[in-house]
Order: structure tokens, then sequence, then C-alpha cells
């Protein structure tokens, strides 16, 4: 009989300590190849074979299944007739409310601002409902520094801010300490960078972290111009393998990136970052198990052929939200023994969002979160960070140059789950210095470290059950 937990922070049922209580299984391979093509497991599915963990679009009930899934739809009624500066002000109000409730079983709560919006959005709120909290923000790579922006904002609020600058191997070797700990997996790009995090914030005697992940699926994404042409790009459906050794395009991250994006469906391209290829997948698990992977989306896919771009977009973060944003904060989280709150995700706040008017929320241009930006204008300014985004949050070529004696290790010590990661990692080492290839290292490098601790708990078991054992 399947296991499942609630892993919705939409929820009110939501218990992150119920996550430590999922049945020790079998690996699911098919969840593998998910890693490796998504850097998520399809929801319901988890990387263990029967357990669920039942997400926003699923009902909260025992054998719930892919079938059962149905994307939340946030019409608004635009029943609140106040103007713009009257929704700001209640939103303030349910925000302060919000932080109160998810931070009142922390003692010394911090707040993992990045420097956006949202988080930007939650301090404001933070100097009025929790003035104590502490503000930490990760420097990642080098394309992306929003500590400026960060401390900026703290400062005028009056909050102490921190900052921890991204140590791949640092973070890597946290991560593996925690490993064996996990029930399940995810393998999303600021995993081990939130691994660090919280292993920070437990060091400084922090007790919780608040996280402003959630708000996306309720108060609107748009679709970027460049997520319109890389849709494009990717009904193209070929097989890059053989372009990517052109002299041209092997040290080009773009050329890489674009070209590996022809081999996948458009609503697979509007999942973040470079990713394993069909053939490479079945290559390197031994099997095909690709196709099985993709029948898994396209389950969650029926019924939505005919949606809008706009439509299709928030349900592809809809997906990834419950495949991989959220399960890295909470997994992170119970493997650093601290709590986590998610003050966008609290109902009250969820419910009246639903109720403004649009407008209050997308702007004929394209902008969006116009209530957040507002909120955050009128108490500090314009942020720089809210006009142009990096693209990564963790240095994953200098993790490929400085743990790749390590994860190969791993890999000969699992290759009875993923047979073909020992000769990938060889065939593919002198590519690391392009972050096309040192994203998909990063994939192995999250992937067999958990796996090697499921294959040790097992052998440990085995050990303890058989004849003469004390």
């Amino acid at each position: 009989m399947a296991a499942t937990v609630i892993s919705s922070p939409y929820s009110r049922r939501f218990d992150l300590s119920a996550l430590a209580r999922v049945p020790r299984r079998d690996v699911d391979r098919v969840a593998l190849a998910d890693l490796l093509r998504y850097t998520f497991v399809c929801p319901p599915h988890t990387t263990v074979t029967g357990v669920k963990a039942l997400s926003l679009g699923f009902p909260e009930e025992e054998g719930a299944s892919a079938n059962d899934f149905h994307p939340i739809d946030w019409p608004t009624t635009a029943s609140f007739s106040g103007s713009l500066d009257d929704a700001v002000s209640k939103y303030h109000q349910l925000l302060c409310s919000a932080l109160r409730a998810s931070t009142e079983r922390m003692r010394n709560p911090w707040l993992l601002q990045s420097g956006g919006k949202d988080s930007s959005s939650i301090a404001v709120a933070l100097r009025e409902a929790r003035p104590d909290a502490i503000c930490l923000t990760y420097l990642g790579g080098r394309e992306e520094n929003e500590v400026a922006s960060a401390r900026s904002t703290a400062r005028k609020l009056g909050l102490r801010h921190e900052a921890l600058v991204c140590d791949p191997a640092r973070a890597f070797d946290r991560y593996v300490e925690i490993a064996g700990r996990l029930p399940f997996l995810t393998c999303d790009f600021a995993f081990l960078g939130y691994v660090d995090l919280c292993f920070e914030v437990r060091r400084s005697g922090g007790d919780g972290v608040l996280d402003g992940l959630g708000s996306d699926v309720y108060m609107g994404a748009t679709i970027s111009a460049r997520q319109r042409a890389l849709a494009v790009l990717a009904r193209m459906n070929v097989d890059p393998s053989g372009l990517l050794d052109l002299p041209l395009v092997r040290d080009s991250f773009v050329a890489c990136y674009l070209i590996g994006s022809a081999q996948m469906t458009p609503f697979e391209r509007l999942f973040p970052g470079s990713r394993f290829s069909d053939a490479e997948v079945d290559a390197l698990l031994g099997e095909p198990l690709s196709q099985k992977s993709r029948s898994r989306l396209d389950v969650l896919l029926t019924g939505h052929a005919d949606a809008s771009p706009e439509a299709r977009r928030m349900l592809a973060l809809s997906i990834a939200e419950a495949g991989a944003a959220f399960p890295k904060g909470m997994l992170a989280c119970l493997g650093t023994g601290i709590q986590i709150g998610y003050p966008f995700c609290h109902p009250a706040l969820v419910e009246w969002v639903k109720t403004l008017p649009t407008s209050y929320l997308l702007g004929r241009d394209g902008t969006n979160k116009i209530l957040v930006r507002q909120h955050i204008e009128q108490h500090v300014g314009t942020l720089p960070y809210v006009n142009q985004k990096g693209s990564f949050r963790f240095d994953l070529v200098t993790l490929a140059q400085r743990r790749f004696d390590q994860v190969l290790s791993i890999a000969e010590m699992t290759a009875q789950l993923v047979p073909g990661a020992p000769t990938w990692l060889k065939t593919n080492r002198a590519r690391f210095k392009n972050k096309y290839f040192a994203s998909k290292f990063y994939l192995l490098a999250v992937m067999l470290p958990w796996l090697a601790g499921r294959i040790h708990a097992h052998e440990t078991t085995n050990d303890a059950a058989s004849p003469g054992s004390t």
C-alpha cells in the first residue's frame, strides 16, 4: 500500500516532521530518470517506491495518484473595491499575520533574503512582525550578486543582515553529511546552496528559516520573450549530441544550452537548467527509462494541450514547485534539524489575494506582482535586483573542479543503481569548465550520495539481520 505525506505548505495539514516518518523502501528507478531529465521527481511520486508526496493540486487523501492532479486555478473575483494603496495596506497587515504564524514556534528565525521582490516584501513586514529576525543572503556565483540590494533593504528597515559566500566544496561536504538522513530527494539547482545556508543558520544559533516561495502560483507569472523563443526552439525535437563537440560550440554555455533545448518538448523547456538528454539518461541508468519518465509528465498534462502559453507557464510553475522548489527547503531543513516557514502560503493571505482585481497583480506591459512592487517601494524604494535577475545560485563549475574525484568514487560505489555514471564522468571530465556540462555533473553530485546512503542502510540492515550478528 502506498504511503502518503502532505508536502504542500498551502495545506493546514502540512507538518515537516511527517517527512521524517517516510518508510525506507526501495528506490524508484523511474524517479531517478525524472531527476536527470527535470531535476525533480514528477509529483506525486518520490524517489522511494510507493511513497507519494501530496502537493498543491492533489487531493489530500490516501491513494491519491497523478491522475487526480488538478492544478489550482486562481480566478480573481475582484470583490475588493479599494484602491491600490488600500490593497497594499491590507496586504501588509495579512503578511505580518502570516509571518507571526510562520515563526510562532521559532525562537531565532532567519529570513533567506535573496534581494528580490518576494524576500524584500517579507523583510518589510518582518520589521513589524519579527524585528528580532536576521536576514541572510547567499552569494551563489559570479553571475548573481544580490548582496548589495539585500543589505541595503535590511539596513533601511533596521534589520540585521548577514551574507554567506558560496563555497561549493563546503556545501557539497555538508550535503553528504545529511544525505543519508533524507527520506527522498530533489536535485534542484539551488538545493546544495540551501543546505549550506541551513548549516550556517544552525551554526549561528538559528532554529528556523523563512522562505519567500509560494506566491507565483496565485499572484501570477508572465512569460518572457526569452521563454517564448526557447519554446519555439524546443519544438525542433532533435538529438543534439553530435553538435555539442563542434569547435565553436563545446566551450560555449549559451550555444550548448540552445542546442540542448532542441531535444526537449516546449513544456519541458519551461523547467530551468541544463539537463541530461533521453539517450544519456538511458545510458546512465542502464535501461530505457526516459520514456517512462516522459509518460509521468504527460499524465499531469492531460487535458491541457490547448491551454494558453500563460496557463501552461502556471502549470509548469505548479509542478516544479511541488517537485523541486518546496522540497529543496523542506529536505534541507529536515536534514539539519531546523524549522521552515512559508509566509506566502498562509491561507488567509492566499484567499484574500484572489479577491483583487487582476490589474493589481499583472500589468498590461507584462509586469508581474504589482502589489508586491508597490509594497516595497512605499517602504524602501525601488530595488535594482527587481530589474535584472541573475542565472545561477550555485557555482557549478567550481563544484565539478573541486569534488570530481569524490563524486566519481561515489559513482563507483553506486554503480548497481546508476551503472553508466562512472563512464560518463570520466568521458566528460574535460568539459566541466562549461556550465552546460557542469550542470549535469551537479545532478549526479546530488543524486549519488543519497543513493549511497540508501545502499549503506540496506546493507547495514541485512548485516544486522544475518545469523551470528550482534
